[in-house]
């Protein structure tokens, strides 16, 4: 099993114009509607490579409700703690003819206390049962901002592998408790350390400032560009397939996904990122966020190279 936790799950709108105009009445040629924030985006990726992800988040009012349906429509197993603030929606808007996405997102409400201690006293317990547990997104209002520390030191307790996908306080504060691998953005690692980073230079030098502070391994994503990841020692780069994207959200979710799959059978980082780059590339292809197919990431594994 692997824990899949996020404090702000979605319901997810995509709607595709053949042209926008702003200020204007627009028509969609097409309208999607589903589920997604990164927890749950990294969870419907680990179900279609075959894992057993288990979801631990907050469901509130008839997004919420929705969200839960989804979820067991799926065949993923969930505990949804039920809160007064309802769940966010969040738009994909596509023009086709620019070529451009667009993402409109609503941000989550607060929670209170006890809706916290309620969560994390099912993390306590499904941490025992885990392999791996994946943290994912910004954590709500009303969360402790070292909770994902707290989770990683959890999963220490039962030898299970952390991964962290954060950024600014809740990944400066989770380095203290050594996650086996973060996986910021770019733009996420540069505001977490308050500095910008122009060169792969810059990068790999913020990337070895994580783990001095103690990270075990760093993977810094990049949209179309090579991911850069460090496992301690040594650096590798991974070079994504060539691919035209339907809607390139989310595929940092999937790249997560494929990492931890791939980190439990026993490849190495770069490997592993091999993998996950192809499963980012895979979930371009798609409109919906982390609803890729599992064909596509073997066929598009062939065509990622690592350096």
């Amino acid at each position: 099993m692997i824990l899949c936790l996020g404090t702000t799950p979605a319901a997810q709108r995509v709607m595709v114009f053949r042209q926008l105009s702003l200020n204007a009445v627009n028509r969609a040629a097409l309208t999607l509607d589903g589920i997604a924030g990164k927890a749950i985006n990294v969870a419907k990726v680990l179900k279609t490579l075959g894992q057993t992800p288990f979801v631990i988040s907050f469901v509130g009012g008839a997004h919420g409700e929705v969200l839960r349906a989804a979820l067991a429509s799926k065949h993923i197993e969930a505990e949804l703690v039920a809160v007064s603030a309802p769940t966010r929606q969040c738009l994909t808007v596509i023009d086709q003819a620019a070529g451009t996405h667009t993402e409109l997102v609503e941000e989550s409400r607060a929670v209170t206390p006890s809706d916290f201690n309620q969560f994390f006293a099912a993390v306590r317990q499904r941490m025992a049962g885990c392999r791996a547990a994946v943290m994912s997104g910004t954590i709500a209002p009303g969360c402790p901002q070292h909770f994902y520390r707290d989770a990683v030191r959890l999963a220490e307790t039962v030898g299970a592998l952390s991964v962290v996908d954060a950024q600014g306080m809740a990944l400066a504060a989770v380095l203290e408790a050594h996650p086996g691998l973060v996986k910021p953005n770019r733009t996420e690692l540069a505001a977490t350390l308050g500095r910008e980073l122009k060169s792969d230079d810059e990068v790999k030098a913020a990337m070895r400032e994580l783990c001095e502070r103690g990270a075990q391994r760093v993977v810094v994503t990049a949209g179309r560009m090579p991911t850069l990841a460090f496992d301690g020692k040594k650096f590798a780069q991974i070079f994504p397939p060539p691919i035209r994207p339907a809607n390139p959200i989310g595929s940092g979710d999937a790249f997560t996904a494929a990492v931890v799959w791939r980190l439990l059978r026993g490849d190495d980082l770069a490997e592993a990122c091999r993998w996950g780059t192809a499963a980012g590339a895979a979930n371009a292809l798609t409109l919906m966020p982390g609803e890729l197919e599992r064909d596509e990431v073997e066929r598009l594994v062939k065509d990622t190279v690592v350096a």
